[in-house]
């Protein structure tokens, strides 16, 4: 066979795509031909391209190390292999929001990535979900067990009908389901070092965007074992770590309420990106002749950078020498300031300008093997700093546990004291041969703890840790963010249940929970499955949120019920982190869909699906019995002021509130404990800071200005002006006179765009369309900045003499335009097509072809330009409206009403335009293109670097990004919190907030804040009280009960109405009518049918005639 058939075989063959199930019993473990690779694409689809090197051919891994390249080929020793080299092509509707977090490189080198997942248990089960989700190329699923009841508390792709059969193959046809395109196969047999040879690193030649030269990626392989025996561990271990290329390794293990990972991605590893952050950035206000040289930027935004960062240098005036590319060394980093370790004594005078980055660089990493590793284990990574102790501990916890294993045969028993004994025993021989690892106390509870658990796989440990794995599986396969270095252990040991347990009640009893009732003992199960949960979204949080709760039996019960409300349809871009989801149930309710699936997990489940929106205008539906019949609430939203609203609700009816959020790798979670915590809206993140409107308009100096000035510039001129004219045309007399009851600046600008629409700028053919869209371009990039100039030469000074174009105002120049530059004629492409659509005109296929397209542009004819001297550009930075206001604002307005009623009497009958809502997720609908484009030329207009579409729907689209990985360990965090709501009895230092960045990795677990107390005598309350009167009582009866609390009410108000005032006389007349009438006939208020009280503010004081706030007063009437 030729090296071009073969190379393009192979190179297909990594292509994602839709892949057929291969569940084979025992997978041959050689290399198949071509032939082979066409019949199917068995095991892992391993083989990487055909590679050359100076010397030879050769087909298979690379043998060169380069740090530069993960220990892989260097690229100046390849060349790409001929034959059907067509990329690795990323479906950026799918995958956009993890391309927000990963880049396309990351993702093309996991498109390429096989992996191995030895043990399907829940925790196997939940890190291939993850990796399949993330689009990896294969996945080779190992187990030689079968599926017992007792796997089905944690494992989300078993059913009762899969008991008996092999965990892998009753795992591999739902694992598919998640995502077509990566291939899943199995191993059933017992697993070799032979085969692990399949998941070594390899090189994949394909075109980067916009080149046709070939991208060299290396890719990395990775195995993970979630239940495997330490000896065979450091077997298998050693075999990875010594092969050339490493092969990446992970051992991970759920225990109960305890787990641990081990990584060892070689004794080289090169990070690429350590954090993932974009590099920071600064603008350059001056720098000093010196040694070292001082260099200050403007307080426009805080500066990033931290001592020892490296710096590049461009666009500095005067000070040239320092745009060589060079990275430089900073030290004493300052807000606005910094030092660089260079004399620049020598150098030419700074004069103006300039931008500083952050320099990002690899880092390689030595990882010890797991023989060596497993003695001398160096630092651990910490979750929780109030167990700093904890990890050593739990070091020597999990080998007890495997000599236990290995020589019993068997997980100690759940509620034996006899195997608790002589785990403990068997770890305190471990720690007396440790050395200088010695523990000094061992902790017999723990350790018993950790014994009677041992054999469970616990759901909530599973998601949680099926998250961190799942990332260090794609760091390993990609040098993408820094990789766990080199155990991490945790437990959750508070969220057991604060009452002893007889041993009795940790028995199985024969059901899908027996392995957390091995934990929590059957009461608890009880307590769960009786739970009575509200979760608030169905998107990823709330899907593996439900997920969980399935798992886990709550609301399984005959006295448990799940409520879930989205009102969201699911959308393509959900489905790469969204599980439960299927491309076929696009454009269907989240909730309804989710509720289906999770029932399919747990037929228990007794759920009720909602498409409510949580709100005030939804309480007829989530009415005050609702509420009250709720156990906890389980938040899954993706914005603040639903959270916001939630934490009212549940503070008013005091429930507990588990709260949680990602963002990219990064994830939080917030329990909100009623009486015990402070409560969600108690701190709030400052506000972000938005640029002033004369930067976005005039002054831009970086593309999200650009961006924002595009988004703004889009919805104007294909939505609002268009819905404009439609309110116009729809009621002119109603339209006419709000106009000039208003009157202002704004108003006038509003009618100058609808008559412009109408008149001087109506399209009727496609060629108006195309002439609207390259006259728009000279506005846009070339008139407006020709005016801008005009006003304020490059020469121009402020007012107090300094340079008008000084950092961080960038001196902008005009653009010519040009029908032979693809961005100008895709601008005027997408701008002419939108327009077209808005005026309901169908838009030819010639549109399309370059050539075509020039020529109908060239048939415009574009005026010339000429500035003039009244021209007012607002550079006011503290300005909220561009709009300046006139004394003539309203003769101008009534001139303006008149063109436009003279305009309509000329429309066709019935003309109305066609608003466009913007759709950032449709690449086919031009959207994007559009504002890209406005926002490229302006980026061009002012020499600011520009962007790609994606990246420019990343900022335009306010897309979040989003993984799967963050938000599996949040849920899991989650649910090992809700254990203790749902048990009871637990204190505030027993509950945790998480945040985690699984990028460094980071972790940082604290107890939460208390409420702030409030006293008055021998009474206290906080913000969680709320004081009831029940009996629908008169308003003196009201005084009287807050008398008896030492307290004297001056003012009660209900709303923005006064019932009582002690000043006002009349109001002692209403001293015996029922508060709820007042409520009616003097606030006006319709009380509801399904409201069965109402809320009073009460103004008292004490005594002494202090002022006493005091919480909310209820009373209740019926």
């Amino acid at each position: 066979m030729g090296v071009r058939s073969l190379s393009g075989s192979l190179l297909y063959f990594m292509l994602p795509k839709k892949r057929p199930v291969e569940a084979e019993e025992a997978p041959d473990t050689s290399i198949p031909d071509s032939s082979s690779l066409k019949k199917k694409q068995v095991d892992c689809d391993l083989e990487p391209t055909v590679i050359c090197n100076k010397n030879n051919c050769v087909t298979g891994s690379c043998s060169n190390t380069d740090n530069e390249t993960n220990n892989h080929c260097k690229e100046e020793d390849l060349i790409m292999a001929p034959g059907d080299s067509n990329p690795m092509e990323i479906d950026e509707d799918l995958h956009s929001r993890q391309l927000a977090v990963y880049g396309r490189e990351t993702m093309r080198r996991l498109f390429g990535s096989n992996v191995l997942v030895s043990g399907m248990h829940g925790l196997g089960a939940e890190i291939a979900k993850n990796l399949i989700l993330a689009g990896v190329k294969s996945v080779t699923l190992h187990d030689e067990e079968i599926v017992e009841l007792w796997d089905l508390s944690s494992n989300f792709v078993f059913s009762e009908n899969d008991v008996g059969k092999n965990r892998a193959l009753a795992s591999v046809q739902k694992l598919q389901d998640l995502n077509n395109a990566v291939s899943i196969s199995t191993l059933t047999t017992e697993l070799t070092t032979e085969q692990l040879s399949k998941f070594q690193s390899y090189c994949v030649s394909c075109p980067p965007n916009n080149s046709s030269h070939p991208l060299l990626l290396t890719v990395s392989m990775a195995v993970v074992f979630t239940d495997l025996n330490l000896d065979k561990a450091i077997e298998f271990n050693d075999y990875c770590h010594n092969h050339k290329p490493p092969i990446s390794f992970i051992k991970a293990e759920v225990r109960g309420l305890f787990g641990s990972v081990f990584c060892d991605f070689g004794p080289e590893f090169t990070v690429f990106d350590v954090d993932g952050e974009d590099p920071h950035t600064g603008i350059i206000a001056s720098i000093s002749n010196d040694n070292p040289a001082l260099v200050s930027c403007v307080d426009d935004e805080r500066l990033e950078f931290q001592d020892g960062d490296l710096v590049v240098f461009s666009e500095v005036k005067g000070m040239t020498e320092l745009n060589d590319g060079k990275p430089r060394k900073i030290k004493n980093a300052r807000p606005y300031s910094f030092t660089l370790e260079e004399d620049t004594t020598n150098f030419s005078t700074y004069e103006k300008g300039g931008i500083v980055t952050q320099a990002k660089q690899s880092k390689v990493l030595n990882f010890k093997p797991l023989r060596e590793a497993i003695k001398y284990p160096g630092e651990f990574l910490l979750s929780d700093f109030s167990k700093f102790d904890r990890p050593p501990l739990l070091h020597l916890a999990f080998q007890a546990l495997d000599k236990f294993v290995s020589e019993i045969g068997r997980f100690p028993v759940a509620g034996s004291e006899e195997d608790a004994q002589k785990l403990i025993s068997q770890a305190s021989q471990i720690n007396e041969n440790s050395g200088d690892a010695r523990v000094e106390d061992i902790n017999p509870k723990l350790l018993r703890q950790f014994a009677f658990g041992a054999r469970a796989v616990l759901n909530p440990m599973a998601a949680m840790f099926g998250g961190l794995v799942g990332q260090e599986v794609v760091k390993a396969c990609s040098g993408k963010f820094h990789p766990l270095y080199q155990f991490f252990y945790f437990d959750s040991v508070e969220s057991l249940p604060t009452a002893n347990l007889d041993p009795s009640d940790f028995k199985p009893v024969n059901s899908r929970y027996d392995a957390q009732i091995s934990v929590f003992g059957s009461k608890l199960q009880k307590k769960l499955e009786d739970a009575d949960l509200f979760v608030v979204g169905s998107g990823a949080l709330g899907c593996e949120f439900l997920k969980n709760l399935a798992l886990m039996g709550v609301s399984c019960g005959k006295q448990g019920k799940l409520t879930i409300t989205d009102d969201d349809v699911i959308e393509k871009s959900n489905l790469s982190r969204q599980f439960l989801f299927r491309d076929w149930n696009i454009g269907q309710a989240k909730s309804t869909v989710a509720a289906s699936a999770a029932a399919l997990i747990n037929p228990n489940l007794r759920i009720e699906a909602l498409q409510n929106r949580v709100g005030s205008q939804t309480e007829n539906v989530f009415d005050d019995t609702f509420w009250e019949n709720l156990t906890a609430v389980v938040n899954a939203l993706d914005n603040v002021n639903a959270r916001l609203y939630v934490d009212q609700r549940c503070l008013y009816f005091q429930k507990p509130l588990l709260e949680s959020g990602t963002l990219g790798a990064k994830c939080n979670t917030q329990m909100v404990i009623p009486h015990l915590t402070e409560n969600y809206g108690a701190s709030r993140d400052p506000p972000e800071k938005q640029a002033p409107m004369c930067t976005v308009h005039s002054f831009p100096h970086n593309i999200d200005h650009c961006l924002t000035w595009a988004r703004s510039e889009f919805e104007g001129l294909v939505e609002k002006t268009p819905a404009e004219v439609n309110a116009y045309l729809s009621n002119p007399v109603e339209y006419i006179n709000a106009m000039n009851k208003a009157g202002d600046a704004q108003s006038r600008d509003t009618l100058e765009h609808v008559l412009e629409c109408l008149e001087k700028e109506k399209c009727d053919t496609f060629q108006d369309c195309i002439t609207w869209a390259r006259l728009r371009f000279e506005d846009y990039f070339a008139d407006r900045v020709k005016q801008l100039i005009f006003t304020f030469p490059e020469e121009a000074s402020t007012s107090t003499g300094a340079p008008f174009w000084s950092a961080p105002k960038r001196f902008p120049h005009p653009l010519q335009f040009s029908v032979v530059d693809p961005s100008h004629l895709n601008f005027v492409m997408a701008a002419s097509i939108l327009r077209a659509e808005t005026f309901g005109i169908s838009v030819p296929e010639w549109v399309k072809h370059p050539k075509s397209m020039a020529e109908a542009v060239g048939k415009v004819i574009v005026p010339e330009f000429q500035p003039r001297e009244d021209v007012k550009i607002e550079t006011d930075e503290k300005a909220t409206t561009l709009s300046s206001a006139s004394v003539d604002d309203a003769a101008v307005i009534n001139e303006l009403i008149r063109k436009l009623e003279q305009c309509r009497k000329k429309l066709p009958p019935g003309f109305r335009m066609m608003p466009i809502q913007f759709e950032k997720d449709d690449d086919t609908n031009y959207h994007m293109d559009m504002i890209a484009g406005l926002a490229n030329m302006r980026a061009r207009n002012y020499s600011i670097p520009e962007v790609d579409k994606l990246k420019a729907k990343f900022i335009a689209g306010r897309i979040i990004p989003a993984i799967a990985t963050s938000t599996a360990m949040a849920t899991g965090l989650v649910c090992l919190e809700l254990y203790k709501v749902l048990d009871g009895g637990h204190k505030v230092e027993d509950y945790r907030n998480t945040f985690a960045n699984l990028a460094l990795p980071l972790f940082s677990m604290a107890e939460p804040v208390p409420p702030k107390v409030i006293k008055h005598q021998d009474l206290s309350w906080t913000v969680w009280d709320r004081w009831i009167l029940k009996n629908n009582p008169t308003l003196k009866e009201l005084l009287q009960w807050l008398k008896y609390k030492g307290l004297d009410a001056y003012s009660i108000s209900h709303g923005s109405c006064l019932l009582y005032n002690s000043m006002f006389p009349r109001h002692r007349d209403r001293m015996d009518r029922k508060v709820v009438d007042l409520v009616r006939e003097v606030a006006k208020v319709e009380l509801p049918a399904y409201r069965h009280h109402f809320d009073v503010v009460v103004a008292c004081e004490d005594d002494e005639g202090n002022d006493v706030d005091i919480p909310p007063v209820s009373i209740y009437f019926s």
